[in-house]
């Protein structure tokens, strides 16, 4: 719920301060119904409550992993589902969130893009998987401590709108009140999207699946770049206005025998030498219908060492392999 649907539901007899009441409630008290705000009159809570929903997803599954990961699949209002998924670790927590049901990229080492898209998320939809993660995990606020990356189902660019309202909610004092340092979008490359969330005052940080070190094989990858061309994208990265804490992040998911030699590493520093940079290394995680194989330890640490000579290069420790929950696995999988 935003102020305004807040405000309305209230209506027009009560004082706007309510609205905001509402609204703290939701999202930094994080209550889980209306009749738990305890700051409204009992008798306007049980009002609310009876003639409007908070509109959070509920759970239809959840399944935990070995190393602390937990996957959710989530029912939305309207009967669909969609994936989050929590990731603790011992100095932070990550949530995992989508911001599409399916998604519509293609990305042919990507389980998600088997789904195709069924709808966007709405704001509320995509805050609602961090209130419901949060609650669910017992997460009392220490903003240090938790980061939300767009890394889900759906590609976020391609609902900005309501990818902006939530990054707003998300960021605001009286809201989830996160540091724009804690919440990443990734993308797949949307170039005139990637200049319009430039010029947001309120903005995620940036990553950009690069996933080749050629044009030719980018295309083969990743369909989408038979429109936004990769000298194109990278000239859009070139142009993005970083704030003076932030780097751009490229995310490259190493797929065996075909993007990992020691050339493509050596092609990846020359494409990205001239941009404030790091890059995130993401074995490939396998899965039903995906024709590649995940590259030996000893090629992706090769790959690496031939990157972080000339820019912070990571590799990506995957979660939740054994439920389906590590980038890329995402498909409603029971």
């Amino acid at each position: 719920m935003e102020l305004t649907e807040i405000r309305e539901a209230l209506g027009p007899d009560q004082p706007a301060y309510r609205a905001s009441q509402v609204y703290n409630a939701i999202y930094h008290q994080r209550v889980g119904d209306l009749v738990q705000i305890s700051t409204l009159p009992a008798a306007l809570r049980q009002t609310l409550a009876d003639g409007h929903s908070l509109g959070l997803p509920e759970l239809d599954r959840r399944f935990d992993s070995t190393d602390g990961t937990r996957r959710y699949l989530l029912r939305l209002e309207d009967g669909r589902t969609v994936e989050t998924v929590w990731m603790p670790e011992e100095t932070r927590d990550t949530i995992c969130i989508s911001s599409q049901v399916g998604c519509p990229v293609d990305c042919k080492f990507c389980m998600t893009a088997l789904m195709g898209l069924e709808r966007n998320l709405t704001a509320g939809e995509i805050v609602g998987q961090v209130l419901f993660a949060a609650r669910d995990n017992g997460w009392l606020g220490e903003k240090s401590r938790l980061n939300i990356v767009l890394m889900g189902m759906g590609e976020p660019l391609l609902n900005l709108p309501a990818v902006l309202k939530a990054t707003r909610i998300l960021t605001d004092a009286e809201g989830v009140g996160l540091s724009e340092r804690r919440i990443t979008l990734s993308t797949a490359g949307l170039i005139p999207q990637i200049a319009e969330l430039g010029r947001e005052p309120v903005r995620p940080k940036l990553a950009v699946s690069l996933n080749a070190s050629t044009e030719e094989m980018r295309q083969e990858l990743m369909p989408i770049t038979r429109k936004y061309h990769l000298k194109d994208l990278l000239k859009a990265c070139k142009a993005y206005p970083l704030r003076p804490w932030e780097k751009l992040t490229f995310e490259y998911v190493l797929l065996g025998g075909v993007n990992d030699t020691d050339a493509d590493a050596r092609r990846v520093v020359k494409l990205l030498a001239n941009l404030n940079a790091k890059v995130n290394l993401i074995a490939l995680n396998p899965g039903p219908g995906i024709p590649y194989e995940t590259p030996a330890p000893a090629r992706v640490a090769s790959f690496q060492e031939l990157v972080r000579r000339a820019m912070p290069c990571f590799v990506r420790k995957p979660r939740g392999l054994d439920i389906f929950a590590a980038c890329g696995q995402l498909k409603r999988n029971g």
